[in-house]
């Protein structure tokens, strides 16, 4: 039966969607076109109804695609609705219409979800064209982008010229919207993520800039750009430069450009010369301790008394202990980025692991180790083991508030050591950028030690996580025998 009448109740329920009231009041929207509902309907639940016109057989593959997107929905037992031209373009915005209409529920995401991911994030204040707005998600899907923020300042992206412009896109990245862009720049800044503000007279060429890691890019109006508040709350403000007579590119040209450009220095991944500056301060510290101590014992030695001098060469110690972590860290960062990591994994006794550094860290640290659990064994390097357990003590010590760090080590199909202390300053997102390389410059813990842990980790199999509940917590899994 084809329905013919736009006062259908089915055809009217879909019709008043392309008003954005009704779209609020039902949590629904209209999606047109073959490719964009066959993407709506790769995820599941999401469509609710179809509506279809006959297929002109002359329209080759046109009628073919068609054909097939009412297949997949019968798979997907989704209600197909077969209706007549005019009603198609009652229920269409377009001049020719496609002859495929979906309802489909909201798909947009709260801005809470975004915690913890680490790469880009699209963020768009006051961008009020459908095809600019779309044709910006649809770049951010193609560059691997994290997700997008559309700002209640911005149009609607469930606009039905927004999501046709979107090609689909709209149900690959998850979409934020409704937020206030100052808050949800300020959330993200919070969560780790650093800011840039795209803006044609940007203190950095894209291409200058890093764009990798956590970051947000912040496009703003077509014709007045970003406010200056915005531009006021980034960490940088990036342009794109111009080498021809052209006076300036549309946004969506320039967002584009960026997006891809930030996509193609996260496949390039961290080179070695970020790690070694990120551990520059690192560095420094124990080497102008180590300085200091020996300059001391040099200069004072008779005026010195035994406990004096042994308090001076513990520090000598710790010093050197955790310079040769540090080293032994960089060395590691450069064989995983070289492809040359040398493994020699054996049955190793991860409780026995545990107590031996305890041990160790007890004799020059200073600082209380507990341990417990029971014998679990792993295959894991046991060298390597080792430098990951210190990376994971020496950033529980730092980044916890109370009380001893902690090992539980627990066996089973999944062998694991748990290091954590109590309390924390850390959110859940700012914990699991712990275990990235960071930037360069004073600031607390190692740059580089957890973000080492972590390759090593997944270099023999297992995984590495970091948590910040009621205090801070990293957990190793490897692999078992």
């Amino acid at each position: 039966m084809v329905i013919t009448s736009i006062h259908n109740r089915r055809v009217a329920q879909a019709a008043r969607l392309k008003k954005r009231a009704m779209r609020e009041k039902d949590r629904l929207f209209l999606v047109e076109g073959a490719q964009a509902v066959r993407e709506a309907l790769a995820t599941p639940g999401v469509v609710r109804e179809l509506f279809f016109t006959s297929a002109d057989p002359n329209e080759g593959s046109g009628a073919q695609r068609s054909e097939e997107v009412l297949e997949i929905a019968a798979g997907a037992r989704v209600s197909a609705h077969a209706v007549s031209p005019g009603v198609m373009a009652h229920l269409t915005s377009t001049v020719t219409p496609q002859g495929l209409v979906a309802v489909a529920r909201f798909v947009d995401v709260p801005l809470s979800s975004l915690a913890g991911w680490e790469g880009c994030i699209a963020v768009l204040v006051e961008v009020r064209d459908p095809g600019n707005a779309g044709t910006i998600l649809r770049s951010a899907d193609a560059a691997g982008a994290e997700a997008a923020v559309f700002s209640r300042s911005s149009v609607d992206v469930y606009n039905p010229k927004t999501v046709r412009a979107t090609a689909g896109s709209l149900f690959h990245v998850p979409v934020v919207r409704e937020v206030d862009g100052a808050d949800a720049v300020e959330w993200l800044r919070a969560s780790g993520v650093r800011i840039l503000a795209a803006s044609a007279d940007g203190r950095t060429s894209v291409y200058d800039a890093d764009l990798r890691g956590p970051v947000a890019f912040v496009f703003g109006n077509e014709a007045r750009g970003l406010a200056s508040e915005f531009e006021e709350l980034a960490d940088d403000t990036v342009r794109v430069p111009i080498a021809g007579a052209a006076e300036s590119l549309t946004l969506a040209a320039a967002a584009s450009i960026i997006l891809f450009e930030s996509a193609r220095q996260r496949q390039s991944g961290e080179s070695l010369t970020d790690v070694v500056a990120g551990a520059a301060h690192d560095l420094r510290s124990p080497i102008t301790a180590l300085k200091g101590f020996a300059s001391t014992l040099l200069s004072h030695w008779d005026r010195l008394d035994d406990p004096q001098r042994r308090t001076i060469l513990e520090g000598l110690a710790h010093d050197a202990a955790r310079m040769e972590v540090i080293v032994s860290h960089l060395v590691d960062a450069a064989r995983l980025r070289a492809g040359s990591l040398r493994l020699e994994p054996s049955r190793t006794d991860l409780l026995e692991a545990a107590l031996s550094l305890r041990d160790e860290w007890s004799g020059w640290s200073g600082f209380d180790l507990s341990v417990s659990g029971k014998p679990a064994t792993a295959l894991v390097d046991p060298a390597k083991l080792r430098s990951m357990l210190l990376a994971m003590v020496e950033s529980a010590q730092w980044w916890g508030e109370e009380g001893p760090v902690e090992i539980a080590v627990a066996g089973g199909q999944n062998p694991t050591i748990r290091v954590s202390r109590r309390g924390t300053a850390l959110d859940p997102a700012r914990a699991s950028a712990l275990l990235r390389p960071r930037r360069p410059g004073p600031g607390g813990g190692s740059k580089v030690g957890l973000s080492v842990a972590r390759g090593l980790a997944e270099a023999q199999g297992g995984i590495l996580d970091a948590e910040a509940r009621d205090g801070i917590a990293f957990t190793l899994v490897l692999p078992p025998i």
